[in-house]
């Protein structure tokens, strides 16, 4: 079955925010909308002298047709090679001359580029932003020796076990939806692809109804505002792009099981549910699920595969939500000679054991402190705030943040439990081994 996957503009259900305080942040948000669709967002922090920008363009890999598979990723490296204004190797020069930093990364629901620069020489970073968004080069020579770079990245990926392993789970978990592809595309899909293909994807997708620009830092609202005008203001918007056909998220069927070989000695184990998108409850409760198993030398998971039986050289886990739909990973490496069916049955007595047994009171309030440290932490600089923000500003909606302290308060041990009961279930996961033998 075949079913649309859109790329569309920014919702623009609720009102524009304007001096609105972020909890826990020390921000104010002042969210504007420019007459071509360009969404800016403001995050008024004084103190630090810097300031952050972080352009989002909601396109990424679940937005490639099965043909374009990796055509984000490689657009990405391309929009470092140069405008007709700004040459080649423009942007890193110029970031370096001011004495800042910048970046850029693709996820399966969106694409980001990042500038940290003084707070009284950011402009630059708006004037190359709204520059590239428009007017890159693409040229073939230069398209040319950077798929090279990518099809090189590609086979880096392939030699890493772990990685190798997490790309099969994750295709067996999601099926043929997008999300069950890598992000960086195939061989297959990146050998052939052409220019004239990327230059496509590039003018449907990289235009002022697609982007979120986020600005966060020593800022002052009314003439930043100003400056994102005169840069961008000018740019036209073409239509939202039409709907791309894919796969539909693969419905949970009973537990499937992978087992490769890979020639060295270790025996590698990569557990995935299928859970819940972002932003949901239940993303909040698999948060702290995901903290009480792995999270630091006393959490469960950790002290018995590790500390006390002695199974498992390494264990961890993570909650892995995104705008479709979501996993929750578990992994572990059992120490050389231990038996892999005697890790696995320790991990489903410890999941049996979290589902059935009450939990203790005080282990519920060391893993909430553990989270409150950790919300803490992704809005330490502003370069994590902005990137914290535009996430959700972008996957779902940045105002969850707004009562984000209060819903993480409100997860308690009953509904831990429920949620915990409800998604790691064996019907719901695949179990990958990688164990060692002769690569398959």
């Amino acid at each position: 079955m075949i079913g649309p996957m859109t790329i569309q503009a920014e919702s623009r259900k609720p009102a524009p925010a304007r001096g609105l305080a972020l909890p826990g942040t020390g921000a104010k948000v002042h969210e504007h909308y420019l007459r071509n669709g360009l969404r800016v967002v403001l995050l008024e922090r004084p103190g630090d002298p810097v300031v952050t920008s972080l352009l989002w363009y909601g396109a990424g890999s679940r937005h490639e047709a099965p043909h374009e598979a990796g055509v984000a990723h490689f657009l990405e490296h391309m929009m470092f090679k140069g405008t007709k204004r700004f040459g080649k190797g423009s942007v890193d020069a110029t970031t370096t001359s001011l004495g800042g930093s910048n970046n850029a990364f693709t996820s399966f629901d969106h694409t980001a580029y990042w500038f940290e620069l003084a707070s009284d020489r950011f402009e630059a970073a708006i004037e190359l932003e709204a520059d590239r968004m428009r007017g890159l080069l693409l040229d073939p020579a230069e398209f040319i020796s950077e798929k090279a770079v990518v099809l090189e990245e590609l086979s880096m990926g392939r030699d890493d076990p772990w990685r190798r392993l997490s790309q099969d789970v994750s295709h067996e978990l999601f099926g043929r939806h997008p999300y069950g592809a890598p992000i960086i595309g195939h061989p297959e899909t990146l050998q052939p692809m052409s220019v004239e293909l990327m230059r496509g994807w590039y003018e449907r997708t990289y235009q002022p109804c697609m982007a979120t620009l986020v600005l966060a830092g020593d800022l002052h609202p009314t003439s930043t505002l100003s400056m994102v005008r005169k840069h961008f203001g000018s740019i036209e918007s073409g239509p939202a792009p039409a709907p791309v056909l894919c796969a539909p998220l693969r419905e949970p069927e009973g537990e499937r099981r992978i087992e490769k070989r890979w020639d060295d000695a270790a025996s590698r184990l990569v557990m995935a549910y299928s859970t819940v998108p972002v932003g949901t409850d239940e993303d909040f409760d698999l948060d702290l699920i995901d903290t009480l198993l792995t999270g630091g030398r006393v959490s469960r998971l950790y002290k018995r595969l590790v500390l006390t039986d002695g199974l498992a050289t390494m264990v961890g886990s993570s909650s892995d939500t995104r705008m479709e739909g979501g996993a929750f990973w578990i992994n572990a490496e059992a120490v050389p000679g231990v038996d892999p069916a005697e890790l696995e049955r320790v991990i489903e007595e410890e999941i049996t054991r979290l589902v059935e047994e009450p939990i203790p009171a005080k282990e519920m309030r060391r893993v909430q402190r553990t989270l409150r440290s950790g919300d803490a932490f992704e809005a330490e600089t502003v370069s994590d705030l902005a990137e914290w923000f535009g996430g959700f500003a972008v996957d779902a909606d940045w105002r969850m943040l707004l009562d984000w302290e209060e819903r993480r308060a409100a997860v308690n041990a009953k509904r831990v439990r429920a949620t915990a009961r409800q998604f790691l279930t064996r019907e719901r996961r695949v179990v990958g081994w990688s164990l060692p033998g002769k690569e398959s």
